[in-house]
């Protein structure tokens, strides 16, 4: 499991970048899904977002799931690139694969590499 140590995580397996803002599912829960086929991000550029507020749906062959904002803030970028090939989530989820950019996000009171490793592990996956 790929957990880089300058972003943040939520225990709903999202990870955040304070340095750019950007939002992203983790490779922990890319592989939980499996082949992702489909992604609808739910809101748009310019829309206030709370933490836990859904801001995406996934699909794949196995499951769906909701991405939520792991931050609040003001949506100032879609990866609309991601719409058209949500397999990226696959390959790169800490990369090309953000799903959005949040202005004025705060990462106080989510989980260090070190801590969502941990609860990775004990959710027994």
């Amino acid at each position: 499991m790929n957990t880089p140590a300058n972003l943040k995580y939520t225990k709903s397996d999202e990870w955040f970048d304070a340095a750019t803002g950007k939002v992203g599912v983790t490779d922990f829960a890319q592989n939980q899904l499996s082949d992702i086929v489909f992604l609808e991000i739910l809101v748009s550029v310019g829309d206030s977002v709370s933490a836990g507020d859904q801001i995406a749906s996934v699909e794949s062959v196995k499951a769906a799931a909701e991405v939520v904002s792991p931050v609040s803030g003001k949506v100032v970028a879609i990866n609309e690139a991601l719409v058209g090939g949500p397999e990226g989530i696959n390959s790169d989820p800490f990369g090309a694969a953000w799903v959005i950019q949040v202005e004025g996000g705060d990462a106080a009171g989510l989980m260090d590499a070190k801590a969502y490793e941990a609860d990775c592990a004990a959710k027994g996956h």
